[in-house]
């Protein structure tokens, strides 16, 4: 670890093109020029070109990340607490995307610290296939407490948020299937949306870059909505934008019209696309997509990865929204992110019909053939169980409510900062769009990124967007940091190009 910290320069390294113009706006007597030419001095030496930068970093294919250009600039995080990150160089970074939309209570709570060590020490594993252990049974009955009185009866347990997706995809066939309609095999997404790297999350969500590469195997009974953002109408809006819930929701009849409705399986949406740059549904889509499936006898399942568990101000979207989804898929906040697990939540009504199929097959003795070895893994099990200790002792579902408001109007203060061609929020989410180079369409947000990084603030960048999503327990003045960082990012990016 030492040979790491040693070896890595705190400016990042995909800075310096731009770093004359930085230090123009900041002063050339600054910091940032002293990086620089750290930096310049640094890539100045002599490294054969089959030797890398830092080869202790080589072993690790990390996920979603241009891998060269990090490890020759690498950020590495030591340790965290709250809303700060220390790292391995020694700085201390405002983490304004709560890790990655996962720890809605702060990095390193106690309680759930404690309960992952203690944990760990009496039961480190046991499977849950024709056995088990308590903790998942208290866990389950613990997030049905959360949402009583919508219908909800059982908690399936999965690794992550793709597979709760997967899982979802799968309980929805086998529905159909035990009822007899065997012929419902198709899925209906929407545009811009993420349900996770799964084949069967790739196929129902439609971000072209996680597709195109696996196009080749993706579900072929798959269609898309259209997205909901609409520039035209409804730029700059504040929650949910006003105009065109209804018409973009009534697209699904034109897709049950060219498939059928009984081919149909089921309608996945997230009730807030967050990974695509933060969509607010417009007033009326959720309910009216409700509706429709209803008429039809189509699932409708709610993508809650990230919405769940506080981030608007609810225990999940179902209650912020006030529409009962037939499934809910959660993970990330689930844990407070402290330990890896996902979650299917479904209708009573589901799980009874494929046990009612079950009983009709003698040859049957196992209901429903799915799961994962980790399911209801007991260290997740007790980090979860902790978590909504802190959440409901701290009482952050209210918190993230009460400072909402205060979010919505800083981000909104950036509204008229040069290449701002949106901003968009919903409880403690939101983005900020920006104009679009054609030939290089990440350009501006990845660079607005890293200089809100030099300047000690981590925030997302998504395409042309911005993302924030502070943790449920930041403090005013910390949001105040994380708006005027961006802010100031947003303005010296505009005068370098």
């Amino acid at each position: 670890m030492y040979s790491i910290v040693r070896s890595i320069s705190r400016y990042p390294k995909n800075l310096s093109g731009s770093i004359r113009s930085l230090s123009s706006t900041i002063g050339t007597n600054s910091v940032l020029t002293q990086l620089s030419t750290n930096s310049r001095q640094k890539s100045s030496m002599a490294v054969p070109d089959d030797e890398p930068l830092h080869p202790e970093l080589e072993a690790f294919w990390m996920p979603f990340t241009d891998n060269r250009e990090f490890k020759n600039a690498p950020k590495l995080v030591d340790s965290a607490k709250g809303c700060t990150l220390h790292m391995t160089d020694g700085r201390q970074v405002l983490d304004g995307i709560s890790g990655l939309w996962t720890t809605n209570a702060g990095h390193c709570q106690p309680h759930i610290v404690e309960a992952i060590q203690k944990q760990a020490g009496k039961l480190d594993f046991a499977s849950n296939f024709n056995m088990g252990h308590e903790l998942p049974f208290e866990f389950a009955q613990r997030i049905l407490d959360l949402i009583p009185n919508r219908g909800y009866g059982k908690v399936f347990f999965t690794m992550c948020g793709s597979s709760a997706v997967d899982t979802a995809l799968k309980l929805s066939l086998a529905y159909h299937r035990a009822r007899g309609e065997g012929q419902r095999v198709r899925f209906i997404g929407r545009q811009r949306g993420y349900h996770g790297v799964g084949l069967g999350g790739i196929s129902v969500g439609c971000i072209t870059p996680n597709r195109k590469t696996f196009s080749g195997a993706t579900l072929q009974q798959t269609s898309h909505l259209k997205h909901t953002l609409d520039l035209k109408r409804n730029a700059f809006s504040k929650g949910e934008p006003e105009h065109g819930g209804i018409e973009m929701a009534d697209e699904l009849e034109l897709q049950i019209q060219m498939y059928g409705a009984d081919t149909i399986a089921g309608v996945i949406v997230e009730p807030v696309s967050g990974s695509t740059g933060v969509l607010p549904p417009p007033k009326g889509y959720l309910k009216r997509l409700r509706e429709i499936c209803d008429k039809h006898g189509i699932l409708l399942i709610f993508d809650e990865v990230i919405t769940g568990f506080g981030r608007l101000g609810k225990p999940f979207a179902v209650d912020y929204f006030d529409v009962t989804a037939d499934m809910i898929t959660c993970a990330k906040g689930l844990t407070n992110g402290a330990v890896p697990a996902g979650a299917l939540i479904c209708q009573e009504y589901l799980h009874d019909a494929i046990m009612s199929h079950a009983d009709r097959d003698p040859g049957s003795t196992i209901e429903f053939f799915h799961g994962y070895t980790y399911s209801g893994h007991p260290l997740a099990m007790a980090a979860g169980i902790a978590a909504l200790d802190v959440y409901r002792d701290q009482k952050l579902f209210e918190r993230a409510a009460l400072l909402a408001p205060y979010f919505e109007e800083k981000i909104h203060s950036l509204k008229d900062l040069p290449n701002v061609v949106d901003i968009r929020n919903c409880g403690l989410m939101g983005a900020i769009d920006l104009t679009v180079d054609p030939a290089r369409p990440f350009r501006r947000s990845t660079d607005i990124f890293e200089r809100c990084f030099a300047d000690d603030v981590l925030v997302r960048h998504s395409g042309s967007a911005i993302a924030l999503a502070p943790a449920l327990v930041i403090e005013k003045h910390e949001i105040d940091r994380v708006i005027e960082t961006v802010r100031k990012a947003i303005i010296a990016s505009s005068e370098s190009f």
